[in-house]
């Protein structure tokens, strides 16, 4: 059994490919969307569903660590803190001119 269904695959291509998605992934990165990857890992879907092809579930399989992979690599932009800080209940100094 496929890791998602094909049906995701498919609308997660054609996401990619709309306009919006596009206008927005070019505003953000610099570059237009790279959508291929999504119509390959349908077509991957499609065929290991069909006749169980083994090459089809690998491809799929190294696609979905691919895609797991490359989005750990980000680290969150906020460092989380662990308690409060010392001050937390004290006024905000909007008021005082710097």
């Amino acid at each position: 059994q496929p890791p998602r269904s094909c049906e995701d695959y498919w609308w997660e291509w054609k996401h990619c490919r709309g306009l919006r998605h596009a206008f927005h992934h070019y505003y953000a990165h610099g570059e237009m969307p790279a959508c291929g990857r999504w119509r390959d890992d349908y077509e991957a879907c499609r065929a290991w569903e069909r006749g169980r092809a083994a090459a089809a579930q690998e491809a799929l399989c190294k696609s979905e660590r691919a895609r797991v992979m490359e989005k750990q690599k980000y680290a969150p932009v906020w460092t989380l803190r662990k308690s409060p800080p010392p001050d937390w209940y004290l006024p905000l100094d909007q008021d005082k001119p710097n």
